[in-house]
């Protein structure tokens, strides 16, 4: 941790040497990816200088216990305690600040849902999950916005897509994505039988535009007519877009607006989250080992929850705690949440602490 505390911080003064480049300060696209940066790293970077000039502090009243001046070493002795203890402060809040994922401050996600095993009743699930996060969203004064739907004859949803902004919104549906499981007796279910269905939910920092910047010529656009349940046409005309990255072939789709523009802008916004979200996995492979936690990877694939209506039940099996059902739907999540959010501070902080033993100064 110590090195990566190090890097940082030569990075953060390389940062402050480049906002006072006058190369940098004539491209306002350069200067705006520079600030974030900067931005991003003040908070741990000013708690680390602390740290270090702790460390310095105490090395030197150390040397001075030692010393032949008995008055001076007496002095020194008696300071010592404090210096240690603020050490051990900074590095506390090191340890919380570096645990942390880097885009946890973003203020906009993208979140996609999708019906997975179970059909209609899948579809259906979907759209429970939908309304359970929309009353969430509402509740903690966020936007959403449909990105893009697709809807199935029964009122369910084989896909899903929402934007989400608002304070603190990455940071608290980060551990949202995985699989969804539900156990429940279908309204189209005659003989009374318990069925069990699943979706799955995906939650991406979505960036701004200096972060991921995409031009014409690096995708593919197609246009076709946006149609609903049945396969009956919304619209006659070719308003829904399909955008094809070409280097990576991620493919996004929106149909949701009836204007072509409208449908385009809300593509390009997916596409960047997509292109963003494969970048930052591909450099978190890099960091696997510092970055894995016992709340789960997070991958789509993994079953992260259970919703058991005939016992009015949600377990959550990474912390393995169980929550009343129906005050989760209608908009409490937060009380999943935050339980979540505990689990995951505890067993990040512990495994930096393993990894800083030994790195520290005495």
């Amino acid at each position: 941790m110590r090195d990566q505390l190090e890097t940082k911080l030569s990075r953060f003064e390389q940062l402050e040497r480049s906002m006072l480049d006058p190369v940098v300060l004539a491209s306002a696209h350069q200067l705006a990816a520079v600030a974030r940066e900067h931005g991003s790293l003040a908070r741990v970077i000013r708690i680390f200088r602390i740290f270090l000039k702790t460390e310095q502090q105490i090395s030197e009243h150390i040397e001075i216990s030692r010393g032949p001046d008995h008055d001076l070493r007496a002095m020194a002795e008696a300071e010592l305690p404090q210096l240690q203890q603020q050490r051990e402060h900074a590095w506390e809040q090191l340890l919380e600040l570096c645990s942390d994922d880097e885009d946890v401050d973003r203020a906009r996600c993208i979140m996609e849902l999708r019906a997975g095993t179970g059909g209609d009743e899948a579809a259906l699930f979907a759209r429970d999950l939908y309304e359970m996060y929309r009353r969430y969203c509402t509740e903690q004064g966020w936007e959403v916005e449909v990105l893009d739907a697709s809807p199935t004859e029964l009122g369910g949803f084989k896909d899903l897509v929402l934007g989400i902004a608002g304070e603190g919104v990455y940071r608290k549906l980060q551990f949202e994505s995985g699989g969804h499981r539900v156990q429940r007796v279908p309204d189209t279910e005659t003989k009374g039988r318990i069925h069990t269905s699943a979706a799955t939910v995906a939650v991406l920092p979505e960036p701004e535009d200096v972060e991921v910047s995409i031009a014409a010529d690096d995708y593919r656009k197609d246009l076709f007519c946006a149609s609903g349940p049945g396969g009956q046409h919304v619209n006659k005309t070719a308003s829904a877009v399909r955008l094809t990255h070409l280097e990576t072939g991620l493919v996004v789709q929106c149909q949701d607006e009836k204007s072509q523009h409208k449908n385009f802008a809300k593509a390009l916004r997916v596409l960047k989250t997509r292109i963003y979200e494969l970048r930052r996995r591909i450099e978190h492979e890099k960091r696997a080992d510092e970055r894995r936690t016992l709340v789960g990877s997070g991958d789509r694939s993994q079953r992260i929850r259970t919703y058991n209506f005939p016992q009015n039940r949600l377990t959550d099996h990474r912390i393995n705690e169980s929550f009343t059902l129906d005050q989760i739907l209608a908009g409490r999540l937060a009380l999943v949440i935050e339980a979540i959010e505990q689990h995951a501070r505890q067993q990040r902080k512990t495994e930096m602490e393993r990894g800083a033993v030994g790195q520290r100064s005495t």
